[in-house]
């Protein structure tokens, strides 16, 4: 567990931050690698994929502030405390995706096409990006006797995000950039093997990782904000994506089978 990992004078380089950069850089190298496999504008989709990352940021932070409002209000020094906290996923997703949709409206990208392009990367970034989680101590897990608990010692993590030390902890950062990984395999071989549509990997992933959270959840020790005083919000959150994504799977999925019949009854195919 390394939170610092350098130190040039009154500058600090901090091990998330780091991980994080690195998370956002090789999900948008990949990305690009697919858009041009795809057909698409590598410019359009590189600027598509910087807005993303940005708002991402932008929007985990705020949902972050919102779900522990009182926290973040009643002591500003808090404050730093958010500016150094990646934020909540479920944030930057929610604002990223309506500000892509306008990018993707406005420019004139295949819609599904464009988000399915997008989804592997997003869970590779998440797959690197919880390393950073766990190298600075953050997202961290319940008190645990199993053989794999993790204890953290940093007095500096303890000070940044409140990490628990000396006490075994589940390794939810570990647990989550496994799933993510997997996530991203699935997704992969998925393409290569399933019958193909626009939007099956986007809502396939959605789905997935909706389901991942959903159980993480319950193993998670870290204060993140509550719903009806008792549910995590993400978890709550991801309670709504897994419907939300079955359903868009078979919407979806129908109507490229209505569309593909119709073509072969007029001899399109």
């Amino acid at each position: 567990m390394y939170p610092l990992l350098l130190e040039f004078g009154p500058i600090s380089i901090y091990s998330y931050g780091v991980i994080l950069a690195t998370a956002y850089i090789v999900a948008l190298q990949f990305g690009l690698r697919r858009a041009d496999h795809a057909g698409l504008n590598g410019q359009r989709v590189m600027d598509l994929g910087i807005l993303a990352i940005i708002t991402a940021l932008v929007g985990a932070k705020l949902l972050l502030f919102f779900v522990d409002f009182d926290r973040f209000t009643s002591d500003p020094a808090q404050l730093i405390v958010l500016l150094k906290s990646g934020g909540v996923f479920y944030g930057g997703l929610l604002l990223a995706v309506p500000t892509s949709w306008w990018y993707i409206r406005r420019h004139k990208l295949p819609l599904w096409t464009t988000c399915d392009l997008f989804a592997p990367g997003i869970a590779l970034a998440q797959g690197v990006g919880r390393l950073g989680c766990l190298l600075a101590g953050c997202c961290y897990g319940k008190a645990t006797d199993l053989p794999w608990g993790i204890t953290f010692t940093s007095t500096l993590a303890a000070a940044n995000v409140g990490t628990p030390l000396e006490i075994a902890l589940h390794p939810t950062q570990i647990y989550e950039a496994v799933a993510a990984l997997l996530i991203l395999g699935a997704l992969l071989v998925g393409e290569r093997h399933w019958r193909q549509f626009p939007g099956r990997t986007f809502w396939t992933y959605l789905l997935l990782y909706g389901t991942v959270r959903l159980v993480i959840e319950f193993y998670r020790g870290d204060p993140r904000g509550m719903v009806f005083s008792s549910i995590p919000t993400s978890q709550f959150l991801s309670a709504l994506v897994i419907p939300v994504s079955l359903f868009m799977l078979f919407f979806l999925g129908r109507n490229s089978q209505k569309h593909y019949t119709s073509r072969k009854r007029r001899g399109g195919v």
